[in-house]
């Protein structure tokens, strides 16, 4: 079998590397907006690569540097850490049912290394009803890790030259990412499942801003996740 994209859908590494492209820009711009603000929190370069590789989560990587800086506990920057992940176990469930004939091992594999923006392009691969195989799952969840970690350690190698990230917005780099993943799902008219993910996404901005005057930020974000995850049961329940 040819090593290129077929019509047919998606068979092979390479087409997942390709895959991946759309979305290299994202990880570059917020891995390098993490290695300086990891820079600034001090944090050195094999912590920042070993946290990138290991963790490997924007959200959660920029919320344990927050944690680090306020001083929290071990088990509060874990529990915390969890908390913001959670929703990479669901990703995985949704994929898993997708590679069933697959050995355990790979499956762990794909779920471990499934992101965001990994997962948008599944999602949309899926619906677009395109064959795709596990080779090209590898190659556009390999190709997400291996530039999320380079783009974390080149952010703190020219971290130690910027002593203020907030003064360059980097610390917004993750939100304005999702807007934009956001938005390019949806079309003008939205259909009646989009219609019920913006009343998920509207119900967590709407809470998050309220919580904020009345908690911290990291446990804001937390409850405004529940709080848009039980919105979304309720939409969901009601077809």
């Amino acid at each position: 079998m040819k090593d290129v994209q077929t019509d047919l859908g998606y068979t092979t590494f390479r087409d997942g590397v390709r895959s991946c492209l759309p979305t290299v820009l994202g990880y570059l711009g917020i891995g390098f907006s993490f290695g300086i603000v990891g820079i600034n929190s001090h944090l050195n370069l094999f912590e920042i690569a070993l946290m990138s590789a290991i963790v490997y989560g924007g959200s959660s990587q920029f919320v344990m540097c927050g944690l680090l800086l306020a001083n929290t506990s071990i088990t509060g920057i874990v529990m915390t850490v969890f908390l913001v992940n959670l929703r990479h176990l669901l990703m995985s469930m949704t994929a898993s049912p997708h590679f069933r004939e697959e050995s355990l091992l790979r499956n762990v594999s794909i779920g471990s290394l499934l992101t965001d923006e990994s997962f948008a392009v599944f999602s949309t691969t899926v619906a677009q009803e395109k064959y795709f195989s596990l080779r090209w799952m590898e190659g556009l969840n390999v190709t997400a890790y291996i530039t999320w970690i380079v783009a974390t350690i080149l952010g703190g190698v020219v971290g130690n030259f910027i002593t203020d990230p907030e003064q360059f917005g980097l610390d917004f780099a993750l939100t304005a990412m999702f807007a934009g993943l956001f938005i390019t799902q949806f079309q003008w008219e939205l259909t009646k499942s989009q219609r019920k993910a913006v009343s998920v996404v509207v119900s967590v901005g709407v809470s998050l801003y309220l919580l904020l005057f009345f908690v911290s930020s990291s446990v804001a974000v937390i409850i405004s996740a529940l709080v848009g995850c039980f919105v979304g049961g309720i939409v969901h329940d009601n077809k």
